[in-house]
């Protein structure tokens, strides 16, 4: 056996016990695919009168991840969650000395509820409230608001993860 050929099966040795390392370390640390969400429920209908963009995303994700099926009217629901507040704010974090902004701070907050169709709520009313921080320079406007653009539909989407794993702990009243 040459030199050459020694060296490449010492590489595949190497990279087949560093694939086997890293398989092995994330085994260990808990990490697993996100699986299918499991609810109470059967069914839901997503009342987002006031944020049909959130309420379309929500629609997706629930019918992409969970065991109940989304229905389009309230009545056909056995829970309906309905997005009572959904509110983007903008706040100035930092001026510069000439009295300019520096970073700028955006907040998503999104109220909701889960009732049934007695109106008896089966999880507490609550608020999410995301918040994210960026810098500004007044020469890349158009740079900035694309990026806020971007932040504020993370936001969303974080939003709206956090919303089905809450309601995977939606419980009948009672």
């Amino acid at each position: 056996m040459s030199w050459c050929e020694r060296r490449a099966r010492a590489a595949r040795a190497a990279s087949i016990g560093i694939v086997v390392a890293l398989a092995a370390a994330l085994a260990s640390c808990g990490f697993h695919l996100r699986g299918e969400a499991s609810y109470a429920f059967h069914s839901i209908y997503v009342n987002g009168a006031g944020s049909p963009p959130l309420a379309k995303q929500l629609d997706r994700a629930l019918e992409a991840t969970g065991s109940a099926r989304v229905v389009s009217t309230a009545k056909d629901a056995e829970v309906v969650l309905d997005l009572t507040r959904v509110a983007d704010d903008k706040e100035v974090l930092s001026l510069s000395g000439a009295g300019g902004v520096l970073e700028y701070q955006l907040i998503k907050r999104v109220d909701f509820r889960v009732h049934g169709q007695d109106g008896a709520s089966w999880l507490a009313p609550a608020e999410i409230t995301l918040r994210r921080t960026y810098t500004f320079n007044e020469t890349e406007v158009l740079a900035r608001e694309m990026q806020e653009q971007r932040l504020l539909q993370d936001m969303q989407t974080d939003a709206v993860y956090q919303i089905v794993r809450r309601l995977q702990a939606a419980r009948r009243p009672g």
